[in-house]
């Protein structure tokens, strides 16, 4: 084994806390998100506050999907980086299997949540088993056709078939037609091109972050292309206003190229930061509740649905709500996540959905 392998297998023998702090980001990001817009708060607020919660749009399930590339490339760099095939098929074995979890999961929570992730997850994840072993070129040369791919789709077909965007229902999921172009083309989080950032999350996973270099020069990086995506997106939409410029947007519907950028540069830019703090301030108490809330993540998401917009709906303040008053909901629903995962993990390995899911799937 090369000097660079060996590196790379110490590297995953300790858990890098620094992916869990910046997923538990995520979920707050992902709170303040769907809060608002199930309230129908997005733009009911003060010019400053509508700023900041926008700031979340994309970006939060941007860094969801990512970290879940790298947790893929981790979790099977063993057997792809001794060559040991056996030991990769398990890895693609256990990967399918969860897989087929979350897409069966997904589906049952799609009726209570129609924005659900957890179907696409299975799709994206059943992907990347089958391509565990592939080379960073082969990655990053599969995002990128991924995004030019999405935007020749654009071009090709009608982006809006099968929905109704005054209530963002998609309208015929239910079918074997409307759930393929839900999941592949036009809906949430569609394959095409949303499975870039899990390409993208791949490559980073086999990344030694360890290494303060590497880790500030993806920082910068990851900042100067989220930067060069919104600066052009800002100039381009201004010389095409309307309809017209919406290819050049960096919002998450229609998931076009300057939105993939945007969004990869700054989840990756807040994953750096947070892998620099842990390893720059390893002993730091302020950390172990946020990890313990990103390693919680599954289940907060069904949580912040079913029990804190559960909550709000009960006592009818779940729809026509301003701004201040979703984000104060979101941040309330964090708090005690992060409270109630502190605890949680104090006395269980793991959390209830993710508990389930190993079981299931082992």
């Amino acid at each position: 084994m090369s000097q660079i392998q060996h590196t790379e297998v110490q590297n995953k023998k300790t858990r890098i806390i620094g992916y869990d702090v910046a997923r538990s980001l995520a979920v707050f990001g992902m709170v303040i998100v769907n809060y608002k817009v199930v309230m129908g708060a997005s733009e009911n607020g003060p010019a400053w506050l509508v700023w900041f919660a926008g700031l979340f749009d994309g970006r939060a399930a941007a860094t969801f999907v990512i970290l879940a590339g790298v947790g893929i490339s981790m979790l099977s760099s063993k057997g792809r980086i001794s060559q040991d095939q056996a030991r990769i098929r398990r890895d693609r074995k256990m990967l399918l299997k969860r897989a087929v979890f979350l897409f069966v999961v997904g589906l049952l929570y799609t009726p209570l949540w129609p924005a659900d992730i957890l179907h696409f997850y299975g799709v994206y994840i059943a992907i990347a088993a089958l391509l565990l072993t592939v080379s960073d070129r082969q990655l990053w040369a599969g995002a990128i056709a991924l995004i030019v791919a999405f935007l020749l789709l654009v071009f090709i077909f009608d982006y809006e078939v099968g929905w109704d965007f005054a209530t963002l229902t998609y309208l015929d999921f239910w079918t074997l037609a409307g759930m393929g172009r839900h999941i592949f083309f036009n809906g949430f989080h569609p394959v095409i091109p949303w499975l870039a950032f899990i390409f993208i999350g791949m490559w980073l996973g086999r990344q030694d972050v360890k290494n303060s270099q590497l880790r500030k020069k993806i920082l910068w990086v990851s900042i100067s292309a989220a930067a060069v995506a919104e600066t052009l997106s800002f100039i381009l939409l201004k010389s095409f206003p309307g309809e017209n410029g919406i290819i050049f947007a960096t919002e998450p519907i229609p998931p076009v190229p300057l939105y993939i950028i945007a969004g990869t540069g700054t989840a990756i830019a807040i994953i750096m930061l947070c892998l620099e703090l842990t390893f720059r301030y390893p002993k730091a108490q302020i950390f172990s509740p946020l990890v313990s809330t990103g390693q919680l993540a599954l289940t907060l998401y069904v949580a912040h649905v079913v029990l804190g917009m559960g909550f709000l709906e009960m006592i009818g303040r779940l729809e026509n709500q301003t701004l201040e008053f979703a984000t104060l909901s979101a941040a309330i629903f964090t708090i005690l996540a992060i409270i109630f995962s502190y605890y949680w993990r104090k006395r269980f390995q793991r959390g209830l959905l993710e508990w389930v899911m190993r079981k299931v799937t082992s």
